[in-house]
């Protein structure tokens, strides 16, 4: 009896170490999701880009061989070796414009994997949301299977009728038929973290909703949503880029540079002697600095246009959340659970026919699941508000 004990309590402890909750289940798919880790190779390859824009030009080696009439071998010969840069000033200010780009690099990728997460996310509270209904279609179909027993042992006795029998028979066939759509979805569901987890099972069996931050006023939700939203911080980051390609390219007038080392030889003879030149831009500069002033509008316009939008997007969360949490607050729970009870004591004593017994639980039945669906629904909305903490 005592290594019986031992034995489910050891059972006990690896159920609840396998069972998860959703943050540890967000946890493990940002660690194993393929999606994401692809786009960190990506961002990585994005900034080393933008490095590379700013070095130096590589440098040039020349050799010339002259041969001549009556001269054995080589006559004389050329030597060059030059480096070109461009003016210094430009590089200070591409290496602005580089760390500027880099930050809308970082947010766009911050932009991914926040959608990746509230994927998840959303998908664990689908999970949580068809638990629930599971747990109540059980009990239906309990209920159904204990009363389908009682009035089978008193249709024998002639103490109930074969239509009283078949309702409930038909009672619990839909029961089983929604237990078995239940399971469908939820292995739908099991199986789509699955994929997001890079192959990888999770288990949330018995998981709450997390518990989530207060949305306080309107004033205080929408401050909050404004500084938070990453597609904002990606638009003001790609305009304050723009904003300095600007000034990079108004630097195009600039005339390239080249130093370099000449050696002439001539027979016996050598002569050494320095390069420098210049290359003036007059045509490979032309329309540069207008096309990156309208890039620049461009970016201007469209973070108007993502706070717009933020804007109307944080109204209509707000308004959604308040309209869920208002439906929420009508259904009473422990007075549907507690009707149940009386009404399957009353057809169990004769007091309630089994027609009236479903005729009323199906209506507390029904409300129950469209509390849970309410329920998902105002998680999912808060999944929404508060995705940029993810």
């Amino acid at each position: 009896m005592k290594r019986m004990t031992i034995l489910l309590a050891a059972l006990c402890a690896a159920t609840a170490l396998h069972a998860q909750d959703v943050e540890s289940v967000l946890a493990q798919i940002e660690r194993n999701n393929k999606n994401l880790e692809a786009l960190r190779m990506e961002s990585e390859a994005a900034v080393r880009e933008v490095r590379a824009q700013n070095n130096l030009e590589d440098p040039s080696v020349e050799y010339s061989p002259f041969f001549a009439h009556g001269a054995d071998g080589i006559a004389s010969s050329e030597l060059v070796v030059s480096q070109g840069f461009d003016f210094p000033t430009l590089y200070a200010a591409r290496r602005k414009s580089g760390r500027l780009e880099k930050q809308g690099i970082d947010s766009r990728y911050g932009v991914a994997r926040r959608d990746v997460l509230l994927e998840a996310q959303l998908l664990c509270f689908d999970a949580i949301r068809l638990e629930r209904e599971r747990d109540l279609l059980e009990r239906r179909m309990t209920a159904a299977d204990e009363l389908l027993a009682l009035f089978e042992r008193r249709l024998e006795t002639g103490d109930a009728t074969a239509l009283e029998v078949n309702k409930i028979r038909m009672e619990r066939m839909n029961a089983a038929a929604e237990l078995a759509q239940n399971a469908t979805a939820r292995t739908t569901v099991m199986e789509s973290l699955r994929a997001m987890n890079g192959d990888e099972s999770v288990s949330l069996d018995g998981a709450d909703y997390p518990v989530m931050p207060s949305v306080g006023s309107f004033d205080e939700f929408r401050e909050k949503m404004l500084a938070d939203e990453l597609e904002i911080q990606v638009s003001q980051a790609d305009e304050l880029a723009a904003e300095q390609q600007v000034k990079v390219n108004a630097q195009n007038w600039l005339p390239k540079l080249e130093v370099g080392y000449r050696r002439n030889t001539d027979m016996d003879e050598a002569v050494n002697g320095f390069l420098v030149g210049a290359s003036f831009p007059i045509f490979s500069a032309r329309h540069k600095s207008g096309a990156a002033k309208a890039r620049y509008a461009a970016s201007q316009l469209r973070t108007e246009d993502v706070k717009a939008q933020t804007e109307a997007r944080v109204r209509s969360l707000y308004n959604e959340l308040e309209q869920s949490s208002a439906t929420m607050r009508t259904y009473d729970l422990q007075l549907m659970r507690t009707t149940l009870d009386l009404l399957r004591r009353a057809v169990e004593s004769g007091e309630l026919s089994v027609i009236e017994y479903y005729v009323e639980a199906d209506g507390i039945y029904s409300n129950m699941l469209a509390y849970v669906g309410i329920e998902n629904g105002y998680y999912r909305t808060l999944a929404q508000i508060f995705r940029n903490d993810l």
